[in-house]
C-alpha cells in the first residue's frame, strides 16, 4: 500500500534514507551524505503532503516525494513540455535489503499513474550520473534523458534530468 506519510513515520523514513547512503557509497555512489537527505527536508515534505511512503506489513518499504514545485536547479534544462503542469519526483529510496524485489517500480508506477489521473504533462527528475543502475531503471520505463544539474553540497559530480511526456 503506498499512503501519504505521517509525522510518526519520520524516524523510520530516516533510518531508510541513511541505510541507502551507506549502501550506495558501498558502491562508490556518492549521491546522498550528512546534508541530504535531512530530517528538515522530509518534515516539509510531510507538512506539504507531498513525500509518500510504500508500506507492507505495517513495515514502511520504500519512499518517493511528489511535488509540482520546479526546483530552480531545473530552469535551464530544455525540457521536452513547457513549464507548466509538470509534476516532478525527488527522494525516491527503498530500503536496501529490498533493492530488485520491484518496491520502485511500484513507487515510480504510483507516481506516474497520479500524474496521468492529474493530468499532468510529464513526470521529471534528476539521478546522480555515477548511478548507472538509477539511469538504466529511468530509461527503462521511458524516460528522456536531458541535460545535468549539480547539488555541489552532495556531489562535484552531475546530477542528470529525466522526463516522460505522459
Amino acid at each position: 500500500m503506498i499512503r501519504k506519510a505521517l509525522l510518526s513515520d519520520i524516524d523510520t523514513i530516516l533510518l531508510l534514507t541513511k541505510a541507502c547512503a551507506k549502501a550506495m557509497i558501498a558502491k562508490g555512489i556518492y549521491q546522498w551524505n550528512e546534508h541530504y537527505p535531512s530530517r528538515s527536508r522530509f518534515l516539509k515534505d510531510i507538512e506539504l503532503q507531498e513525500l509518500y511512503v510504500l508500506e507492507e506489513n505495517n513495515n514502511i518499504q520504500g519512499i518517493i516525494v511528489l511535488t509540482e514545485v520546479m526546483d530552480e536547479e531545473y530552469i535551464p534544462i530544455e525540457w521536452l513540455t513547457q513549464n507548466k503542469n509538470n509534476l516532478y519526483v525527488h527522494r525516491l529510496a527503498v530500503y536496501p535489503e529490498y533493492w530488485g524485489l520491484g518496491y520502485a517500480q511500484q513507487l515510480m508506477g504510483f507516481a506516474e499513474s497520479h500524474a496521468r489521473d492529474s493530468h499532468y504533462q510529464s513526470v521529471r527528475l534528476d539521478t546522480f550520473s555515477q548511478n548507472k543502475r538509477n539511469q538504466n531503471f529511468y530509461e527503462t520505463r521511458g524516460y528522456q534523458r536531458l541535460g545535468n544539474i549539480f547539488f555541489p553540497k552532495q556531489s562535484e559530480h552531475p546530477f542528470y534530468c529525466y522526463e516522460l511526456v505522459l
